[in-house]
């Protein structure tokens, strides 16, 4: 049975007042590196659940005239999309910006149309896992698990922060560690070793954008971090243990306070994965972790090439060069490797960075790619990313397809796995 042909949706626009609307004529464009075009049809899908509405301030609605074959660009304002967990946006929202234009929060920006009664989002699900998935789930019980959490461990101040990020944050993980299920985060590092120009947790004043996370202010002990464990643990038939969570600096900079909790909670006869979210910067803590029971590592980055990682993550004390033999040792040493693909379309989808991650993968082995979105303003990314970016996008999904079969042993997603 042939497959029902995907609509061209209709660009979106919104008011002085706020009010959304259709453009009765004008066509959804999308945005790919500096290339404006219509989306493919492979590329759209239906606005998934949990995604949210944006307004652009300063930066006005562009839309494709099909009958003239032109862009036009409006008066009104453009519309994106947040899309939510699990999806990565495959074309970022056109537009026409201001001089004066504010920098948008470091969010990603989807572009967004309508068409057979329905919205449609330039994004792709990569994975089914429901972690972040919490429609069905009453905003109560997130709060009663919090609470619960800090009755039961009244002196233990990683409790008390995490409960803080689950009840005014509305940290997707720290909800999920107050109702005992998925993925439970352990932030430890008070400092970092990158000045990564979207960090979410410490941005200089003259940034323009406010950081949306408050980073942890004091250095939990081991005993407060086991405890945390075994509590998930005891409710969660398979766990996972994440160190390096955005309200935090870079773990590794704790690689000896980690140690030291992970052999005691696995001393203790603690189960599940015990994984560390970091930068890769620091390849000789390794061996000290894995032995003390660290099974998983996520390398983050937004690019597998020197000049364009180190534009971004701006490093202090460390480069590259530490990056990629993080992941080499990791490996190595009997680790499951992830890397944390910061991905943006018309920047990671390009030639060159395709041969420089396969290459990469090539001479290193690892495991995963989480397909994640680089959440910054599209433009001032595109300022940071425009000297190294050479060639058309080919798109997401041939970028994917075409890394499935240049690294057949690869596998695909958005969250941490679960390894049994």
């Amino acid at each position: 049975m042939a497959s029902k042909k995907k609509p061209q949706p209709r660009m979106l626009f919104a008011d002085k007042d706020g009010q959304i609307y259709d453009h009765p004529d004008l066509l959804l464009l999308c945005r790919r590196g500096d290339e404006f075009g219509l989306p493919r049809p492979d590329e759209i899908i239906p606005l998934p659940e949990e995604s949210e509405f944006f307004m652009l301030p300063g930066r006005h609605a562009m839309g494709y005239n099909a009958e003239s074959g032109s862009v036009e660009v409006m008066e009104d304002l453009a519309v994106a999309a947040f899309a939510c967990p699990a999806h990565t946006v495959t074309g970022v929202s056109a537009y026409e910006s201001d001089e004066d234009a504010p920098a948008l929060p470091l969010l990603s920006y989807a572009a967004i149309g309508y068409a057979d009664g329905r919205f449609w989002i330039c994004a792709k699900k990569v994975d089914e896992d429901q972690r972040q998935v919490f429609s069905k789930i009453a905003p109560d019980r997130v709060e009663a698990g919090a609470h619960q959490l800090m009755k039961d461990f009244p002196a233990n101040r990683l409790v008390s922060h995490l409960a803080g990020c689950a009840l005014t944050h509305g940290c997707p993980a720290a909800k999920n560690l107050a109702l005992g299920r998925f993925e439970c985060p352990l932030p430890t590092a008070q400092t970092c070793n990158a000045r990564c120009v979207g960090c979410i947790s410490e941005q200089p004043e003259d940034s323009g954008f406010p950081s949306p996370q408050c980073r942890i202010k004091f250095r939990p002990t081991p005993e407060e971090i086991v405890q945390i464990m075994q509590r998930h643990e005891s409710r969660e038939r398979r766990p996972i243990f994440s160190f390096g969570q955005g309200c935090e600096g870079e773990p590794l900079m704790e690689a000896e306070l980690i140690a030291e909790a992970v052999k005691s909670y696995r001393d203790e006869g603690g189960t599940g994965t015990v994984n560390i979210n970091t930068n890769g910067s620091r390849p000789q803590t390794l061996p000290a972790l894995k032995l003390a029971g660290v099974n998983s590592l996520r390398i983050s980055l937004n690019s597998t090439r020197k000049d364009l990682y180190e534009a971004y993550y701006r490093p202090v004390n460390y480069a590259w060069e530490d990056v990629r033999e993080t992941i080499r040792r990791a490996h190595e040493v009997g680790m499951f490797v992830s890397l944390n693909l910061l991905f943006f379309p018309g920047v990671t989808d390009t030639e060159e960075e395709f041969d420089s991650i396969v290459e990469l993968g090539e001479e290193t082995r690892f495991d995963f790619i989480q397909l994640r979105n680089l959440n910054m303003d599209p433009e001032l990314y595109m300022n940071l990313a425009k000297p190294f970016v050479n060639g058309p996008s080919m798109g997401f999904n041939n970028f994917r397809k075409r890394l499935r079969k240049a690294l057949p042993w690869i596998k695909f997603g958005y969250f941490n796995p679960y390894l049994g």
